[in-house]
């Protein structure tokens, strides 16, 4: 019997309508659309407004998509795991909030919490669940609404994140195609340059933490960019080592929208040019644990069936990683 692999068969996307541009934010902080611009490569990010509307709000729309686009229906849903830093709630689940929404009967999930690397850690996950031969369908989503845990005082880290939610389905193959490798990595000394404060166990919510701004996302920059640059572009690197990949036989990058300068280096280390990277960095800004999937929904149409497609990420944590993808369909 031929090996199981676990192949992404389907994806689903969803950004909110309502955009904050760079010169809306040249209005809130000291800042400017070329300082913006020329740092990070973001020129606007979506933002999802409106009273107790959290990541599920995005979720499900992107999943919707995925179902009718495979032609399945939720039911047929085995597993839900959702990659997210910002849950409708501490607790329950967003899996378990958005299995319940989109009517998801049959499947069991949880949420998976690795910043900006979420995403990537759930395709390792959900990919054993699929070669373990016990799991059909797979739901992978990964979103955030960052614009809740954002200071919009706070110039160095309101310029950078936007709200959006994407979703894919892993399926067994028995090709070839789908997961191949995943090199994935964890630093928790990274903890002290990138986090929210409080409102955790560590740090419960008070009048004082909310008035000191710690439920905000704290980022001391230029620390991050070091690790960032240094370490995504050394897995990426290495994936492509470890499996005897070529520049010329890797199809697209598909890296973490952080920053344009990391994405560009983690590019230069690989040997590749800049039209085989997907970036959006420029329309949403980092999503967190949307970016990844949103790349799939807006490159879909351009995917061949035995694409070489490496995906890289850095978060918080530190998390990092790279995985290994020969893509199963024709966009």
């Amino acid at each position: 019997m031929s090996k199981i692999t676990a192949a992404i068969t389907a994806v689903g996307g969803y950004v909110p309508p309502d955009i904050l541009s760079n010169a809306d934010l040249e209005k809130m902080v000291e800042t400017s659309d070329e300082w913006i611009t020329t740092r990070t490569g973001i020129k606007e990010r979506h933002i999802l407004k409106g009273e107790n509307k959290g990541v599920t709000e995005m979720a499900v729309p992107a999943v919707e998509e995925l179902l009718r686009k495979r032609g399945i229906t939720a039911d047929e849903l085995d597993v839900i795991i959702c990659a997210t830093v910002t849950g409708d709630m501490i607790f329950p689940s967003s899996a378990c909030v958005i299995a319940d929404k989109i009517g998801a009967k049959n499947a069991w999930g949880f949420d998976l919490q690795a910043a900006c690397s979420g995403f990537l850690f759930g395709l390792e996950t959900g990919a054993k669940f699929i070669e373990s031969g016990k799991h059909k369908k797979v739901l992978l989503i990964g979103g955030d609404k960052m614009s809740a845990i954002i200071d919009y005082t706070d110039r160095n880290t309101c310029i950078i994140f936007g709200d959006g939610a994407g979703c894919v389905l892993l399926e067994p193959d028995n090709e070839g195609f789908g997961v191949q490798d995943a090199l994935l990595h964890i630093d928790g000394s990274g903890r002290h340059y990138l986090h929210q404060k409080a409102g955790g166990s560590q740090k419960p919510p008070t009048h004082q933490t909310v008035d000191a701004k710690e439920h905000f996302v704290f980022q001391d920059g230029k620390t991050v960019f070091k690790f960032a640059v240094t370490n995504m572009a050394q897995v990426s690197y290495e994936i492509m080592e470890r499996n005897n990949l070529t520049a010329d036989s890797v199809t697209w990058l598909v890296p973490h929208q952080a920053n344009l300068r990391i994405i560009d280096a983690t590019a230069e280390r690989m040997g590749l040019s800049r039209d085989k990277i997907m970036i959006n960095i420029e329309k949403y800004g980092n999503t967190t644990n949307g970016t990844l999937p949103l790349l799939l929904w807006e490159w879909e149409k351009k995917l061949k069936k035995g694409d070489n497609l490496i995906f890289s990420a850095f978060g918080g944590g530190f998390t990092w990683g790279s995985v290994y993808i020969k893509w199963a369909y024709n966009g």
